[in-house]
């Protein structure tokens, strides 16, 4: 285990953001990370892992961990169900095929989801009608107080809509180590309803998806949505979906009565801030080098040299015009480390 001073953190985030960290390290057990973790010397000291859900704002003074945990163990097995335990540092998308060729299911839905998998609980990541939490069992981590390794149930993870008890009361407290998930073996449950997958399917006369039908589908819709960020620097949807009362949502929907909503409950609604950004204008603009990406007005991208600083003036004016025009608030999903 080596610390670097100096690091440009361009290769470690999928903005391609060039920050520099005063300080980096790779850590790829647990005992490195325990060690690390306890090292007086470093005060500041910022976990990262896939880099795809975070926006560096500068060049930062702090020491930058990055955890490269690798493995898979399954943990038990029944006739239908199988529960494996994945290392903070496996590739999310690569465990997510990984999983489907072995026939377990579950996390289709959300293939090519950049990242790694340590990081997803966090986020309590999600896409088409599936989140993380649906699959989860619980994970271990490395609590930053007193370097002990834990293990998190699933109930005190606190798991909400692309929210958890890590960005909450758990937040720099705990370093995710391990998650474990519960799969499906031989009757897996479908889930092929949101209207983007049911057109896939359709696309491709499928009347009987299976998982890896399902996986296809949704790796079609994403690539024709979405930017590749080893091409066009970007960390993916930047701004949550809104959920708004029963009563903002009455006033919204009379003054638009075409756009799309998601019913969450009796009191709650769910609105897609891609519309809501896009009917403001900012779908496929470009404001020197960063910019709202042409096929998804969700995703902005950094064209080639967009600091930290041109991303987050770009999502504050789109915050401030969203507000403006249809007086709901809108707020970002990527982590800002500053």
């Amino acid at each position: 285990m080596v610390v670097l001073e100096y690091f440009s953190l361009k290769k470690y985030n999928t903005f391609g953001i060039d920050a520099t960290a005063r300080y980096f390290v790779e850590i790829t057990t647990i005992e490195e990370l325990q060690q690390i973790l306890s090292n007086p010397d470093y005060p500041r000291k910022i976990i990262i892992g896939g880099g795809s859900n975070m926006l560096l704002t500068d060049s930062i003074d702090a020491l930058f961990i990055h955890v490269n945990l690798k493995g898979k163990q399954i943990i038990s097995e029944s006739p239908n169900t199988v529960q494996i335990k994945v290392m903070a540092g496996e590739n999310w998308h690569e465990m997510v095929m990984w999983a489907i060729d072995n026939n377990f299911g579950g996390l289709e839905n959300m293939s090519l989801i950049p990242g790694n998998t340590g990081t997803a609980p966090i986020q309590n990541i999600g896409a088409y009608g599936v989140e993380l939490k649906d699959c989860f069992v619980s994970c271990e981590a490395v609590r930053i107080i007193d370097q002990h390794l834990v293990t998190l149930t699933k109930e005190e993870c606190k798991f909400g809509y692309r929210d958890s008890f890590f960005k909450n009361e758990g937040k720099d407290k705990f370093v995710i180590t391990s998650v474990t998930f519960s799969f499906t073996k031989n009757v897996h449950k479908i889930n092929s309803g949101y209207g983007a997958i049911e057109n896939q399917l359709e696309k491709e006369s499928i009347i009987h998806p299976t998982i890896k039908d399902i996986s296809n589908a949704v790796i079609a819709i994403r690539k024709s949505k979405l930017p590749d960020p080893k091409i066009l620097g970007n960390s993916g949807s930047f701004f949550k979906n809104p959920i708004v009362s029963t009563e903002i949502f009455e006033a919204f929907i009379a003054k638009n009565p075409d756009a799309p909503f998601y019913k969450m409950s009796d009191d709650f609604y769910k609105i897609p801030a891609g519309w809501l950004i896009e009917q403001c204008g900012f779908k496929g603009k470009r404001f020197g080098d960063a910019g709202v990406h042409k096929n998804q007005a969700l995703v902005l991208v950094n064209y080639d040299k967009a600091t930290g600083k041109d991303i987050l003036d770009l999502a504050a004016k789109i915050i401030k015009e969203v507000k403006r025009t249809f007086d709901i608030e809108i707020s970002p999903e990527v982590n800002l480390i500053k």
